[in-house]
């Protein structure tokens, strides 16, 4: 990160600081009616801040919407729903290095969670769509997903279902378009928030709800690990409090793209490719093969932006493994001694990202803490969906 974003990262602030009174001076996004049940942790104001105004939520699009996340039919082989990337049994990821589509393809990347997916500044791993509508959109037609050669094969699977169409009519007052289809999907992913873990219910008050361990991993935290620095949490808990989620929302190389050994050389043509103002020649080296692992340069062309990828939320990060954007990091252990030796060295790297001395206790407390950001909701499906999955092996 460049000290430009610095700038960037204090202006976020200021309007983080703002959003309440913001949503309070328009709360029609957040129709009556509409129940969202949000969890302890998550503000109401902050919410309703980010429905937009031309997608504002109903139970009928979030019923919808649900029904088709769930359809394998969206694929073209019938096979692949969007659950099948997303599951809720693993937190709204698939536990995969990364994502399996149709007929077995594999993608690039790790399937991200979808737990609080309304509160990312842009979506998938290199921000390439502006919201959850965009989004939903592109997983249909593309070739190692859902394998649609159309959208207009998507709607057409609908317009045939008589059952669709009119659930289509119920929540929209229209037949199923493309356009439709996407608000009913995000409709669904906004009510997929999640709150309410042992940091929440500590934060409220309950001095007991950390251990020790946890609450010594929560001084490290905000202080000598300097995870801080890109999982922003205000000393003072306040701007925590009014954005809750543990993320700059920004886009970072830690060096994890280094991972592919010729990841200097491709970096090295992207700062050229990045002289062509056309694009042509970025969109060429986008793809070549490993050519994401160019993170967010791909889509903004900025060479500062070269191995750049994501910040995540950490809410729930427990649940959510294998870790970062190639899944190559398998626990939380592991991901704490890779920050721990600074990341890997590259020309991109960000600049704020330095080695930190924490020894092997110190580490494991810094797990410990991780693992207080899980919503106790998450965990009971994780673990049902697990005593269930026993049963049927014994029988």
């Amino acid at each position: 990160m460049t000290p430009n974003s610095v700038v960037k990262l204090a202006l976020i602030a200021v309007v983080a600081a703002a959003l309440p009174a913001l949503a309070r001076g328009d709360s029609s996004n957040s129709p009556a009616g509409y129940d969202a049940n949000l969890p302890l942790g998550i503000p109401r104001e902050v919410w309703a801040y980010f429905i937009p105004k031309g997608n504002p939520v109903t139970a009928a699009k979030v019923e919808l919407g649900r029904k088709l996340f769930f359809d394998p039919r969206m694929s073209a082989d019938g096979n692949i729903s969007c659950a099948t990337c997303h599951d809720p049994a693993r937190a709204f990821t698939d536990g995969k290095r990364v994502a399996e589509g149709i007929g077995g393809r594999t993608g690039a990347r790790n399937s991200p969670t979808l737990l609080n997916s309304m509160f990312n500044a842009s979506q998938f791993w290199d921000g390439r769509a502006g919201s959850l509508e965009e989004q939903a959109k592109m997983p249909l037609v593309n070739p190692d997903e859902m394998g649609n050669d159309s959208h207009e094969q998507v709607v057409a699977r609908l317009a045939a279902s008589p059952e669709y169409v009119k659930e289509f009519r119920d929540a929209f007052s229209a037949g199923p378009t493309i356009d439709l289809f996407a608000r009913a999907i995000a409709s669904f992913e906004r009510s997929l928030v999640s709150g309410n873990s042992p940091l929440d219910r500590y934060l409220a008050g309950d001095v007991n709800a950390l251990s020790d361990s946890a609450r010594n991993g929560l001084m490290l935290f905000r202080s000598k690990a300097r995870c801080g620095v890109c999982h922003s949490f205000n000393q003072a808990f306040a701007a925590f409090a009014t954005f809750p989620f543990l993320t700059d929302m920004n886009y970072r190389n830690t060096g994890v793209a280094a991972n592919y050994l010729e990841f200097d050389p491709l970096a090295r043509q992207a700062m050229t490719a990045a002289r062509d103002e056309s694009g042509a020649a970025r969109a060429e080296l986008a793809r070549r093969q490993r050519g994401s692992e160019l993170g967010r340069f791909v889509v903004s062309g900025n060479v500062l932006d070269i191995g750049a990828f994501r910040t995540p939320s950490l809410r729930n990060v427990e649940l959510t493994a294998p870790y970062f954007h190639d899944g190559s990091v398998a626990t939380l252990a592991d991901v704490v001694r890779f920050y721990v030796k600074g990341g890997i060295a590259n020309a991109t790297r960000d600049w704020q990202l330095e080695p930190v001395a924490l020894d092997e206790g110190e580490q494991r407390d810094l797990v410990e803490f991780l693992k207080s950001l899980t919503s106790d909701d998450a965990r009971r499906m994780t673990e049902a969906t697990k005593s269930t999955t026993s049963v049927t092996k014994a029988n």
